[in-house]
């Protein structure tokens, strides 16, 4: 075997030096790493050094020590406020206030698990809690009503919009009022802020979560709106409208203007604008008809002139807009009528179709509501082929449009009504259109019978079930109208005349029933004796047949209305009946005891 070379065997211990000394070094480190942990475990029924819970040292006691500290802290802590401020404004609360309350006890046993465990892993624990301090915080609670009522009221003083810069009026100077910054409370950040500072062993001050809004609107932005209603305020405006010249003072002007807009709009403006239109309009006037001496003629329409209120407030606007020369005509639009001269004599409205007239009296309220009903249906169109209703033409007859208390027929009784008297125009229409030969398509007859009617042919209303009911089938347009005289009222229906032929046979009113009796005894009467205030009247009834001729005698209707009649009781009074005379009562003689000797 060769020997080995002297280089070789030197490198052999060095290697082997170098083989120990890293063996040494891992022993070290194994050393350490296993003995240092225990140098840091302490005891494990102690809390680890640098351990704060709210804030307090609490590292070294016992998980007792600790409840009972920190729990001591904060029932003192209870009661001492902490001032929250937002917005400019600040608020004082307690955690006793909102019910606050920390869970310690959860806390201080969070921070034992946190450096507990068997000897080298709580060492390693506790190392790092010295490497790395926590500061833990304890589960809390709030009083959610509470809490949420102290949120409304904050939020209620705290919340404001931007307000917007504007334009404002002094007298007739026009200025700009600056804005301010809107602030809105973050209700869920500031609960969160409320309730972990209450918590806390710290009662600093706290600023609540705000958000700010800018104005939209500056006062740079109005500068220039500032210079044109300046300028639109600062002489009168004069206007011609129509055959008027106008001068619209400085005042006027800046009270009809508008700032918002810097134009003449808004109420103030509408009103002195509707005011101006009055003044000025001249309304259409639609084609009439005329009547005099049973002879009918077309009024000529006329066209009306009208303020354009939109361009006439941009005009007036226009003219305060210059610094010069202000001066400027309103415009009138051209109206229309409705109804023009043509179209009126297309209805073929040419004389009378039908007429009837009733005479009335009464008191001064049936007079009054005669004559107001009357107007109601006067000047009434009817077009061809439609029906006209007494009801659906007055309306409802009530004491806002006028109507007073006036005897009617109520339930077959003559009472006091509002409205009495309104009868009388709807059987007057109803004769008119009787005599035209119209198709008659409702009426009823009155609960009694009223003798100064033609038999048969009366017509009662009531608003809104009982109506008056005709068609036109002339094929041309009717005119209704009411003359009121001073007694009487004429009925007319005025169109193309068709010379229709009328005959009408009333039967003779028959007794159906007896009026029934009413009796009633009268002390002041001699027994038997009989006296009758009112004889009644029988119910009865009546019939009226109605035929209409073609005027080349061809039959164009055969009608026949039916009328009953309620009775009117026969009023009777009557004398008592005789009263036997009553028998004496028996009387006994009683004989008095004979008297004993003492």
């Amino acid at each position: 075997m060769a020997a080995s070379s002297p280089a070789v065997r030197r490198r052999a211990p060095a290697r082997s030096r170098l083989w120990t000394r890293l063996g040494l070094a891992g022993l070290a480190a194994i050393a350490v790493v296993l003995v240092l942990p225990l140098f840091f475990a302490g005891s494990k029924n102690r809390l680890a050094e640098g351990t704060r819970i709210g804030g307090i040292d609490v590292g070294g006691l016992t998980a007792a020590q600790a409840k009972s500290q920190l729990t001591t802290q904060a029932a003192r802590l209870s009661t001492v406020p902490v001032t929250f401020s937002a917005g400019g404004r600040r608020f004082e609360l307690t955690a006793k206030q909102l019910g606050v309350v920390a869970d310690w006890g959860a806390a201080v046993d969070s921070a034992m698990r946190n450096g507990g465990g068997i000897g080298i892993v709580r060492g390693y624990r506790r190392l790092s809690l010295e490497l790395f301090p926590k500061d833990l915080m304890p589960p809390t609670k709030a009083y959610d009503a509470g809490l949420d009522y102290k949120l409304q009221v904050i939020a209620h003083a705290v919340n404001a919009p931007a307000r917007d810069a504007k334009l404002v009026r002094r007298g007739l100077r026009i200025t700009i009022a600056g804005g301010s910054a809107g602030h809105t409370l973050d209700r869920a950040l500031a609960r969160d802020e409320i309730v972990r500072a209450l918590a806390s062993f710290s009662r600093a001050p706290v600023s609540l979560p705000v958000s700010v809004a800018a104005p939209r609107t500056t006062i740079a932005s109005l500068t220039a709106a500032q210079r044109r209603a300046s300028l639109v305020v600062s002489a009168p405006v004069r206007v011609t409208v129509g055959e008027m010249t106008l001068r619209i003072p400085r005042w006027r002007l800046a009270t009809i203007l508008d700032l918002d807009t810097v134009r003449f709009s808004g109420s103030a403006a509408d009103r002195y604008f509707a005011r101006l239109e009055k003044q000025v309009d001249r309304p259409a006037k639609d084609a009439g008809f005329a009547v005099a001496s049973d002879k009918i003629a077309v009024t000529p329409a006329e066209p009306g002139l009208e303020l354009d209120i939109p361009r006439a407030a941009a005009a007036v606007l226009a003219a305060a807009s210059r610094p010069t020369n202000r001066v400027t005509r309103l415009p009138l639009a051209v109206v229309q009528p409705k109804r023009s001269t043509a179209a009126a004599q297309a209805m073929g409205i040419t004389g009378v179709v039908g007429t009837y007239e009733t005479i009335y009296g009464g008191d001064p309220n049936r007079i009054h509501n005669v004559q107001l009903v009357a107007h109601l249906v006067d000047d009434k169109l009817i077009a061809p082929g439609t029906t006209f209703s007494f009801n659906g033409t007055t309306g409802e007859r009530s004491a806002d449009k006028g109507f007073l208390e006036a005897p009617v027929i109520v339930n077959g009784e003559l009472q006091t009504g509002l409205g009495g008297g309104v009868c009388q125009v709807s059987t007057t229409v109803f004769n008119a259109a009787f005599e035209a030969g119209l198709p008659i398509t409702a009426r009823t007859n009155h609960a009694l019978y009223i003798s100064h009617y033609p038999l048969g042919r009366d017509a009662t209303v009531n608003y809104p079930d009982i109506d008056l009911k005709f068609v036109n089938d002339t094929g041309h347009w009717l005119l209704l109208r009411t003359f009121v005289g001073s007694s009487s009222l004429v009925v007319t229906l005025y169109g193309t005349p068709a010379h229709r032929r009328v005959e009408s046979t009333a039967q003779p009113l028959r007794h159906v029933a007896a009026p029934p009796v009413q009796k009633t005894v009268d002390a002041t009467l001699k027994p038997g004796q009989v006296v009758v205030d009112d004889p009644g009247v029988p119910a009865q009834a009546t019939s009226v047949e109605r035929k209409v001729y073609a005027p080349d005698g061809k039959l164009l209707s055969d009608a026949t209305w039916y009328s009953s009649y309620r009775a009117e009781p026969k009023i009777v009074r009557v004398g008592p009946k005789k009263t036997k005379p009553k028998k004496p009562p028996a009387t006994t003689t009683v004989e008095p005891a004979p008297r004993l000797p003492h």
